[in-house]
């Protein structure tokens, strides 16, 4: 069950995911090492072993180097971090897509998207080929709000053509599609542990070996990761990303060939009430649906089914608590239809009888809510 208690169900995974049992227990673990993992003596040897484990795990599971991964307090510090560290000279080059972490960095235009959410090649090579230094380019895996997947190799084999950089958030990507830091092109990749059944507060930033950049320090600290990072790791909240990120990978193809499923009798229930779902031509996420019902205020929506017993959401969840109209949804050109979606995103412990309720909910819903001409959210 998603559920938090007998009246309410959670379905808003993108914002974080609930936490995996095998995280909780190695968090446990964890938090009872009273080392430091800087520290020489045995006790901080203790410490070390449980971080280093869990760094050739997860540069293992997402393909990197276990020396170029580099751990965070999740994934907007991953995303900051990567292009602090590798902008120095070059245009920022941000699609109008990407999470506000990432677009605050824009030096220019963004890179528009095409209709579907996906990434507009021929405006990004348009860009990559006019005059000025030579560019990093952010191309988010997945979208947070849509679910719609970008084709990374394609966008990097574009950019390495013109001596570009490409960062690569997959935050939303990690544990849901099988991806790894070179077979995608990337030269850098920030993930974080919440979106995968971890605890909240770690990330990871993995860095191309073959074209690694140093990496100046937000946080020049006490030298930790190798200089890349400061401040004394979060061992617990590491250790669980750790472990929810192997739970995740291994239950991968069984849970998208589920979640997918059920997202689809969302989405034509949802239609056949007089929604449409963004980005449906497009390859996305198993789990993600964002529906747009014309008329219906997104706020209105979210409490109208937050009463019915059912969490979701109107896209990123780092707006504090705002309902804003969304920049995503208005980058494929929905108008005021982008005041008017929510997101459904399926968590890893979901039930078909938790998918049924929502579907009978939203469509009650859709019936009461009286459609209002121009609004938004």
């Amino acid at each position: 069950m998603s559920t938090l208690n007998d009246r309410f169900t959670y379905l808003d995974a993108n914002a974080a995911e609930p936490i995996r049992p095998e995280a909780l227990e190695a968090m446990t673990q964890a938090a009872a090492v009273a080392g430091n993992s800087a520290s020489v003596h045995r006790a901080g040897r203790a410490a070390r072993a449980v971080l280093e484990t869990a760094r050739e795990d997860i540069a293992a599971l997402f393909g990197a180097a276990a020396e170029n991964c580099v751990f965070t307090s999740g994934g907007t510090e991953a995303n900051v971090l990567a292009i602090a560290g590798q902008a120095c000279g070059r245009r920022v080059l941000v699609g109008a897509s990407e999470h506000d972490a990432v677009r605050a960095a824009a030096s220019s235009a963004p890179i528009p998207v095409r209709a579907d959410g996906v990434l507009d090649l021929a405006a990004l090579e348009r860009m990559l080929a006019a005059e000025g230094p030579p560019a990093l380019v952010c191309a988010m895996l997945a979208n947070n709000e849509t679910g719609v997947i970008n084709p990374v190799r394609r966008i990097a084999d574009l950019c390495h053509a013109h001596g570009a950089l490409l960062h690569v958030d997959a935050v939303q990507a990690a544990g849901r599609i099988a991806f790894g830091l070179e077979e995608l092109g990337a030269d850098s990749v920030a993930i974080s542990g919440h979106k995968f059944g971890g605890p909240k507060g770690a990330g990871a930033l993995l860095l191309a070996g073959s074209r690694f950049h140093a990496i100046a320090p937000l946080l020049a600290g006490g030298g930790q990761e190798q200089g890349r990072r400061g401040g004394t790791p979060a061992l617990p909240a590491i250790a669980g990303m750790a472990a929810a990120a192997r739970v995740a990978v291994a239950a991968m193809v069984a849970q998208a060939g589920r979640l997918g499923a059920w997202r689809d009798r969302i989405e034509a229930a949802a239609v056949a009430a007089g929604a449409s779902a963004c980005g449906a031509g497009a390859a996305r996420l198993a789990n993600t649906t964002s529906l747009v019902l014309p008329g219906r205020r997104a706020q209105t929506q979210l409490i109208a089914l937050d009463m019915a017993g059912y969490g979701v959401s109107a896209g990123a969840a780092c707006s504090s608590g705002k309902v804003a109209r969304s920049h995503v949804l208005e980058a494929m050109g929905l108008g005021e239809g982008a005041g008017c979606a929510i997101r459904v995103s399926l968590p890893w412990s979901v039930s078909e009888a938790d998918v049924q309720g929502f579907i009978n909910a939203y469509a009650a819903m859709a019936a009461r809510l009286p459609a209002q001409a121009g609004a938004v959210a």
